[in-house]
């Protein structure tokens, strides 16, 4: 770990961490402070009175659990396949799957539609939760590969010796050292799935079926928006992964820096 070692040194990174983190900070600090504005916790108490709304929050738990159990169990499953096991094309198939990360959400949006009308699927939280699921799993295989390379062979060797099979090597050896990453992918997850819009608005037609981001659409107006009540709103959907990431900030540095080093 680099460490700064004169008071000189510490005070010039302590200055200089900080201006780098004060762009971050003014947009948190404005949606917050507006928040306030004209009814002050009246605007909080608005968002809350909102119909349905613990609704929201439980399908948003639906959605991100979902997804999260989802692409855990293909992106270990994917990065033990590409880092542990002989595959013929294993970096073709690799580098195709990076390929998928080159595709916005939008574009997919027609195409995602049809399949999930195709399927019966419309209405349903499947149909979002696997598009979530399938356009995560690129990213998360990215990372996840590059711990799972930095796991000695020594391992899965002594262990295919002992009469481990890859089923077993899988459950027995990768998983349980791989934990790391998975607390870190668990966070990138549940921020992408939980901060859902585009996707739960096309898909969840169905007026119980809302997720907390579209909460804020309560507050819009034909020709003008209630931006207290909008922010408030804001505020609100965020809580819950501000939270998550303070919880598991340590581990989920500590995997995100351990996938970064093969």
């Amino acid at each position: 770990m680099f460490e700064t070692r004169s008071r000189t040194s510490r005070a010039v990174l302590q200055i200089v961490l900080t201006i780098a983190v004060i762009p971050f900070l003014i947009p948190i600090y404005t949606m917050v402070a507006k928040s306030f504005e004209g009814a002050g916790w009246g605007n909080y108490a608005a968002v809350v009175s909102v119909p349905g709304f613990f609704r929201f929050f439980v399908n948003s738990a639906i959605v991100a659990a979902g997804s999260i159990v989802i692409i855990y169990i293909a992106t270990m499953m994917a990065a033990f396949g590409f880092s542990k096991l002989r595959i013929r094309s294993k970096e073709l198939f690799f580098w195709l799957m990076m390929a998928a990360l080159t595709l916005p959400e939008v574009v997919l949006i027609a195409p995602l539609y049809s399949t999930a009308v195709a399927l019966g699927l419309l209405g349903t939280f499947w149909s979002v939760i696997l598009p979530i699921a399938a356009l995560q799993i690129p990213f998360t295989v990215l990372i996840a590969r590059g711990y799972v390379d930095g796991i000695p062979d020594t391992l899965f060797e002594a262990a295919r010796l002992d009469g481990a099979g890859t089923v077993r090597m899988f459950w027995s050896v990768l998983l349980p050292l791989a934990r790391p990453i998975a607390v870190a992918l668990l966070v990138l997850v549940l921020i992408n799935a939980w901060n859902a819009y585009l996707l739960p608005k096309v898909f969840l037609i169905n007026d119980d079926m809302g997720v907390v981001t579209l909460l804020p659409e309560f507050f819009r107006r034909q020709y003008n928006d209630d931006i207290p009540k909008v922010l408030a709103a804001a505020v609100v959907t965020a809580i819950p992964t501000i939270v998550a990431y303070v919880a598991l900030q340590k581990q989920f540095e500590r995997g995100m820096a351990a996938g970064a080093i093969k």
